[in-house]
């Protein structure tokens, strides 16, 4: 398991807002490039984002399904982007006098990944997750200015 955190300087309100709208997604998530379909039900456990990760005309068109939801405290996602693999991903948000930490943990689930090492996957996967996190900080941080 790959894991990143982030102090945010936003309450966990104003990132949960980010993390519940899910046009957001490509807007944060790295590699996500555009978002198909959004689940009315998101992010309720079940619901499903319809995303393409890649550049044209190399895009793969995948989902995330949303496996577990604790509103303002931890949201567990399956993402896929077949054929390169499936992972399950895991945000938490931990309250702060200054705002709150998001901790960002992936472990890769199937696909070609899982044959990688665990150095390599961590290579690969903690800098997208720290610019993922990099990311989500600033929308969450924009809508509580």
């Amino acid at each position: 398991m790959v894991t990143v955190r982030r102090e945010v300087g936003a309450v966990a309100d104003a990132v949960w807002a980010v993390l519940s709208d899910g046009r957001l997604y490509p807007s944060w998530v790295v590699g996500a490039t555009r978002m198909r379909e959004v689940d009315p039900a998101w992010p309720g456990v079940g619901s499903q984002l319809h995303y393409s990760v890649g550049t044209w005309p190399l895009l793969l068109d995948d989902t995330v399904t949303v496996l577990a939801c604790v509103p303002k405290r931890e949201l567990v996602l399956r993402g896929r982007a077949w054929p390169v693999g499936e992972t399950e991903i895991r945000l938490t948000l931990d309250e702060r006098a200054d705002g709150c930490e998001v901790v960002l943990s992936e472990e890769v689930r199937g696909g070609p990944g899982r044959l990688l090492p665990p150095q390599a996957r961590s290579a690969v996967i903690g800098p997208r997750n720290a610019e993922t996190l990099r990311r989500l900080a600033y929308l969450a941080e924009g809508d509580s200015r």
